[in-house]
């Protein structure tokens, strides 16, 4: 009860209407044809102009990478060549010996190069947890590189007064974090759900694409130097103050309303002046085969944007499409399960991981629960398929790989006769509760007729689903703890 009672003014989901994609709509439409005609079926996803920025490109600008280690060795490899840039947005930076390493490329980087700036955004509760922690594993960088090194620690609002004083490590995460997951290195930028520590650089699934492109890259240092902003800034002492650029913290009494109104209107500025200059790029994309479009999501400041275009494209899908989702934690909001059952139209498969490939598996105390948690949700989405009598459209599958845990997420989208994806999201959302309404989050929605590109998708697509199995009577038939269905009811929206 004492829980129960203690988060009730944060159980509430934020559910009202984003106003970013009509605040982007302020400015002129751009009626780009781009990619309307450029293969059949194309043109359902024109809308996606008038909704977010787009930044055209060539699908050989584009590398999927596909295995952890990959995934390390290469931002081990960029930050070796980074000449004048790197910005660094992840929820947290492990403390162990591949961290060490990391951390060590960056100081040899830092000291070779006098003009490169490392910025680096982690969330403030996660990064400081323990004695040990990603603010202790870069504080030397801090101290020794003085402007040439900022590391910023994002705060939720939400943590403040009471509440901050009282709610103990671990439990005050679950109030909203900063978990997007952006790697750029000068103009290339790295989009991926994987956070920078041990498990994710050896034995636990995500995707990662790796992006050439300068106007990219900018727009995403720039969304990184503006969050950093509204966070808080770490000094050579050790301690953290407001940004030089910002005069309210995010806990301070009395200020929450201030603060979210100052933080939102930076970033919703950002997008719109973003699809105003796409016009110019637009203009000139004669070879473009590819087109990416950033979306964000901020609940806890009040920007829903991600949520809306994710959400039409599943209730925009045509007749004799494919749709394939996945989530490293199975808990779709209500929103999109009920747009999956009565408005999509495609055939979905969606894979999330097995009990034994979450990460929570074999965790202390109630966190331990938690995949069985998920299993609950999914099987409650199943049945109401069932009684929608929509089960034969949507097929469930998990990933279970032996000394692996599986965090992929995303969604791939065929059109009609199409072997090959058309349209992939990849990024940090795992398109949840806490995705939609607490944390920070951001992904891209990549359009291609690049053949090359999208059998590279699709190479992704199958190795993934490959390791899985369906799951419906394995979800049906799970057991799950009375206590574990409780604890769904009241807290399925903080995790």
């Amino acid at each position: 009860m004492f829980l129960r009672r203690f988060f009730s003014s944060f159980a509430e989901p934020l559910n009202q209407p984003s106003d970013l994609i009509g605040y982007i709509q302020q400015t002129p439409q751009v009626l780009n044809q781009s990619f309307n005609n450029a293969t059949a079926g194309l043109e359902s996803l024109t809308w996606l102009h008038n909704v977010a920025p787009c930044f055209p490109l060539r699908g050989d600008q584009i590398q999927v990478i596909q295995e952890p280690k990959h995934f390390y060795d290469t931002l081990v490899e960029r930050i070796s060549i980074a000449k004048n840039r790197i910005f660094l947005a992840s929820l947290y930076l492990g403390t162990g010996q591949l961290e060490s390493n990391f951390v060590q490329t960056l100081r040899k980087s830092l000291q070779q190069q006098s003009t490169l700036k490392v910025n680096v955004l982690l969330d403030f509760t996660r990064g400081t947890r323990g004695e040990i922690n990603s603010k202790t594993m870069l504080m030397p960088l801090v101290k020794d590189f003085g402007e040439q090194m900022q590391l910023s620690l994002y705060h939720t609002p939400n943590l403040r007064g009471m509440t901050k004083r009282w709610i103990p490590p671990r439990w005050n995460e679950l109030l909203g974090l900063q978990h997007m997951k952006i790697y750029l290195f000068d103009d290339a930028v790295l989009i991926s759900g994987a956070n920078l520590s041990n498990d994710y650089f050896t034995n636990r699934q995500d995707r990662y694409i790796l992006i050439e492109d300068k106007a990219l890259a900018d727009f995403y240092a720039e969304f990184i130097s503006r969050v950093q902003e509204f966070s808080l800034a770490v000094r050579k002492d050790s301690e953290v103050g407001l940004h030089h650029n910002w005069k309210i913290l995010p806990y301070e009494p009395g200020t929450k309303e201030e603060f979210t109104e100052k933080a939102k209107q930076r970033i919703m500025d950002l997008m719109q002046d973003a699809y105003k200059n796409q016009q110019k790029a637009l203009s000139n994309c004669v070879k473009a085969d590819t087109w990416i479009f950033p979306l964000i999501e901020m609940g806890q400041i009040g920007i829903h944007h991600d949520s809306v275009v994710t959400k039409r494209l599943l209730s925009n899908c045509v007749a004799g499409s494919r749709l394939k989702l996945a989530t490293g934690y199975f808990n779709l909001t209500q929103e999109y399960m009920d747009t999956l059952t009565h408005k999509c139209v495609a055939q979905c498969s969606i894979l999330m991981a097995h009990p034994n490939a979450n990460g929570f598996q074999g965790a202390r105390g109630p966190a331990g629960s938690i995949p069985t948690a998920y299993s609950l949700i999914a099987k409650s989405f199943y049945e109401s398929l069932v009684r929608g009598q929509q089960n034969h459209r949507v097929n469930f599958f998990e990933y279970e790989k032996p000394g692996w845990t599986y965090h992929a997420k995303g969604l791939w989208y065929y059109l009609p006769c199409c072997t090959l994806p058309n349209l992939t999201l990849i990024g940090s959302s795992n398109f949840g509760e806490r995705s939609v309404n607490r944390d920070l989050e951001t992904q891209i929605c990549l359009i291609t007729t690049s053949q090359d590109l999208s059998g590279r998708l699709q190479a992704e697509n199958e190795r993934l689903f490959s390791l899985s199995s369906t799951a419906e009577r394995q979800i049906t038939t799970r057991p799950v703890p009375r206590w574990v269905q409780a604890v769904v009811r009241i807290f399925r929206n903080f995790f």
